[in-house]
């Protein structure tokens, strides 16, 4: 399968394949970040339901410096396994999927800023979960932008290639 996308100088369309090659270091870049995140939630939110935390408990329990409950610990599992299978996948799936969890860690980490200490915080955020909301958003974000976005892809990257099929057909 393959997305056509519209070169904007020349205005004919380029063909990017969804899938880079197996053995092409790009994609196991994308694995390894999409795994060792995912690595890192699933362990989190195991050992919060392990302590056997309320769902929405809200009274300061901890597991590995960061607060939880119950709801955080299942979300942290879901979105864990989800890593995990875009690491499987590999390749574009698994770029697009960090640089998305990448995004959506990173608005997370400003929404719960902002309910910190209100009685909207239902994930029992602290200011620590919300510091690590972050990192592990720009991290993914790093993991999954990877040799997409740069100023200075080599001219045998796939990307550049896409982008600039009109001097690579010449």
């Amino acid at each position: 399968m393959a997305t056509q996308v519209l070169h904007p100088r020349s205005r004919r369309r380029v063909t990017l394949d969804e899938h880079l090659p197996v053995d092409h270091r790009l994609s196991q870049v994308y694995r390894i970040g999409a795994g060792l995140m995912g690595l890192v939630l699933l362990a989190f939110g195991i050992l919060g339901l392990i302590d056997r935390i309320g769902f929405f408990d809200t009274g300061g329990d901890t597991v590995a410096g960061l607060n939880t409950n119950g709801a955080l610990s299942v979300l942290s599992i879901c979105v864990g396994l989800l890593l995990f299978a875009g690491a499987v996948i590999g390749g574009n799936v698994a770029s697009t999927l960090n640089m998305t969890l990448g995004i959506l860690f990173i608005l997370s980490g400003f929404v719960n800023l902002a309910l910190l200490d209100t009685g909207a915080n239902v994930l029992a955020f602290k200011i620590q979960n919300v510091l690590f909301s972050f990192v592990v958003g720009v991290l993914l974000m790093a993991f999954g932008m990877y040799g997409r976005v740069s100023g200075t892809l080599p001219h045998d990257n796939p990307y550049w290639l896409a982008r600039h099929a009109n001097r690579s057909a010449n």
